[in-house]
């Protein structure tokens, strides 16, 4: 029987490093370790009472058949509503795509725009599906460090450097994984008078986190400061993390016609459309009720707070305050080059996240990860008897260290 060839798309990614530490978690818990997880990006509340019921109802009205490919009209309303009165821009029906998750919808516009050897630009430290996913469509990842100094984000300077004659995207991500860094609408305008003068490149801009956020007012969407590059934005958001709906796989994206219907012509064939319960829940989410929204970033505002602290004040390691998503990039050079009791040396971002796991059975994703080392980052979205304990910890086996 001859074996079954891979194709190089497949060879050439790795598994998403988060999703990986998630599941090492799963194995050891099921071993018997107890294991406190600090590893995925998912909201430890539940969904809301009324996108439950919404999506009871749906059921109850036999809403479980094939819709459009990017949904049904009330989901779009919804969507396109959420869209204008968030960034001030209109989006028209045909400059929609719906997708299962916002996962799917970034792999399909990179899918529907990159040939091989077209360039993306991508900020480090990054979601760690990035890189991989333009990888997955041919495409060459530029991979451009923020660094701490310059609060993880890209510069003007960094971005003009790294444009070249392929380069087709760049993609921002702002509230970021791992970092939670938010770019100002000063910022975002900076990077748009670079981008002014390479009309070839086209932004992607995921905002997946743009509820959870700690400044005042409210995260500046790219359309909004830079009107001017409306016309090549593809902005990219969901319902996964603002209302715990992580599960329900619903994420969208608004940008040009041409590249929404080239996205949508693939979903055709690939998926035909998200699945119409979880779209009728996703409706009610972005057209309901919203008081969850403030009341849960008021409880990651305090655990951010809280994990500032507590892992700020461990000796070898530092980190500054995230202004959103529920994420903590912990820098841990202080550490590296130490020695753990049983003489094993701390090289790197990744052997000290081997060391907490083993020693303070506290699991974390290391920096390499996300493109910038050393740091580990780890989630605060789950409850604050999980974060304190955590934190002792991580302290106890970080002073063990010689």
């Amino acid at each position: 029987m001859s074996q079954l060839a891979v194709a190089n798309r497949v060879t050439r990614i790795q598994e998403s490093a988060s999703g990986a530490a998630a599941e090492r978690v799963r194995q050891l818990r099921a071993a018997g370790e107890d294991i406190l997880s600090l590893t995925v990006g998912e909201p430890d509340f539940d969904t809301p009472d009324h996108i439950k019921q919404a999506a009871v109802a749906a059921l109850d009205r036999g809403d479980t058949k094939y819709t459009s490919v990017n949904g049904t009209p009330e989901l779009q309303r919804a969507i396109l509503g959420r869209v204008e009165r968030h960034t001030g821009v209109r989006y028209a029906t045909n400059e929609l795509t719906v997708g299962v998750g916002g996962k799917q919808v970034i792999f399909m516009a990179l899918m529907a725009t990159l040939d091989a050897g077209d360039e993306v630009i991508v900020p480090a430290p990054y979601w760690v599906s990035y890189p991989d996913m333009v990888l997955a469509n041919d495409g060459t990842p530029v991979i451009v460090e923020a660094t701490e100094d310059n609060g993880f984000k890209l510069t003007p300077e960094q971005l003009r450097s790294a444009i070249t004659d392929k380069t087709r995207w760049l993609v921002l991500n702002t509230p970021s994984n791992p970092t939670g860094a938010v770019y100002s609408r000063s910022e975002l305008a900076a990077l748009a008078d670079v981008l002014a003068d390479f009309p070839q490149v086209w932004v992607l801009t995921d905002e997946i986190y743009d509820e959870i956020y700690f400044g005042d007012g409210k995260v500046v969407s790219l359309v909004e400061a830079a009107p001017a590059l409306r016309d090549r934005t593809f902005l990219v958001n969901g319902v996964s993390k603002a209302y715990a709906m992580t599960g329900w796989r619903i994420g969208y994206g608004v940008g040009p016609a041409v590249l929404v219907g080239a996205i949508n012509k693939l979903l055709s064939q690939i998926s035909s459309c998200p699945a119409a319960v979880s779209q009728a829940a996703a409706a009610a989410a972005l057209d309901g009720d919203q008081s969850f929204i403030p009341e849960t970033v008021a409880v990651y505002r305090r655990r951010r707070d809280l994990c500032v602290e507590g892992f700020g004040s461990i000796e070898g390691l530092s980190c500054s305050a995230p202004d959103g998503a529920f994420y903590l990039y912990i820098n841990c050079s202080g550490v590296i080059g130490k020695v753990t009791p049983t003489g094993v040396r701390l090289d790197d971002d990744q052997a000290v996240t081997l060391y907490l796991l083993e020693e303070a059975k506290v699991a974390a994703v290391q920096g390499s990860a996300y493109g910038l080392s050393p740091y580990f980052r780890i989630s605060f979205a789950t409850d604050d008897e999980t974060l304190h304990t955590a934190i002792e910890a991580v302290r106890a086996a970080v002073a063990k260290l010689r």
